[in-house]
């Protein structure tokens, strides 16, 4: 497929337009500043310009828009800022591909729709799936609410179908050889103390996974992924021991369902995506440091 990523340069789109060029996709990366990404035609642009966006997509007519771009990491701007800059450039790069007839169209929305960031939020239901209640709790939450019903809009009012998927903490393949993730830690740091991924439930996705998903989700039928959303992770946690023994202290708010987790079972389900799209993560943070020779006991990555 002819497809463009927006936000191909950032952390999962640098992997996510790599995976996708060596799977055979035809991928134009389209970014503020390009990446150097080997096979990718990378265009400058920004997306903010809703007629240089719409110029583009209708000049390319591409068959399919993966949606990355926008504001990644929560607070990281005045909390306005991030809903009306995610929302609006999603709405821009959805309603441009509508317009250009463009068949497939993924978003990126995020695992903190269901609003576990708030100290009073407790989970309906352990492991987490798509039928979770969302109560986004912060603006970068919100905006990814939002850019969910608008997904479902454009499934409904155009001939594309449209989707998105939930991202779980991603990891980039030069994190696993010690570069600091999102937050700023390693690997390594986040696995020897469990608080550090406790916030985010302790979910994480390798951004390799998160390409072969996207590739699972462009060759899935329409009717199977049209206005639908799905969970992408890892199939364990990231921790050294079971969710079931750390919730308690770490993660209350997951309450007793949480015993029911097994062994290396992660808090978020991806069952729905396997069911649907036959896809799984073929993953997970013990390979990928023995790969890279790094020890979890290691309070920094060498």
């Amino acid at each position: 497929m002819h497809v463009v990523v927006t936000g191909s340069s950032g952390r999962l789109g640098r992997s996510l337009s790599a995976g996708l060029t060596a799977s055979g996709h035809s991928v134009v990366g389209v970014d503020r500043a390009p990446a150097g990404l080997g096979g990718v035609d990378e265009r400058a642009l920004d997306l903010a310009d809703e007629h240089a966006t719409g110029e583009l997509l209708d000049a390319l007519r591409p068959d399919a828009v993966v949606h990355l771009a926008g504001i990644a990491v929560p607070f990281s701007a005045p909390e306005r800022e991030i809903l009306l800059t995610n929302t609006a450039l999603a709405h821009t790069v959805f309603a441009a591909a509508a317009r250009a007839g463009v068949r497939r169209v993924l978003a990126a929305s995020s695992p903190t729709v269901v609003g576990y960031s708030a100290s009073t939020w407790r989970a309906a239901a352990v492991p987490i799936d798509e039928t979770h209640p969302t109560h986004p709790a912060n603006a970068y939450a919100l905006s990814k609410a939002v850019i969910e019903e608008a997904v479902r809009m454009f499934a409904r009012t155009s001939s594309g179908a449209f989707g998105f998927f939930r991202p779980c903490y991603v990891i980039s393949p030069e994190e696993w050889r010690g570069a600091p993730t999102q937050q700023g830690h390693t690997i390594a740091e986040r696995l020897a103390d469990p608080a550090l991924a406790a916030v985010s439930l302790f979910n994480y996705l390798d951004a390799r996974d998160a390409a072969a998903f996207v590739d699972a989700w462009l060759a899935a039928p329409a009717d199977a992924v049209d206005g639908e959303g799905f969970f992408v992770g890892a199939a364990d946690a990231l921790a050294t021991r079971p969710v079931a023994d750390l919730w308690r202290e770490f993660a209350p708010a997951l309450g007793v369902g949480a015993d029911a987790l097994v062994g290396t079972q992660p808090v978020f389900s991806v069952d729905k995506a396997a069911d649907r799209l036959g896809w799984r993560p073929e993953r997970d943070w013990r390979g990928e440091l023995s790969a890279a020779s790094i020890s979890p006991s290691e309070s920094r990555a060498s």
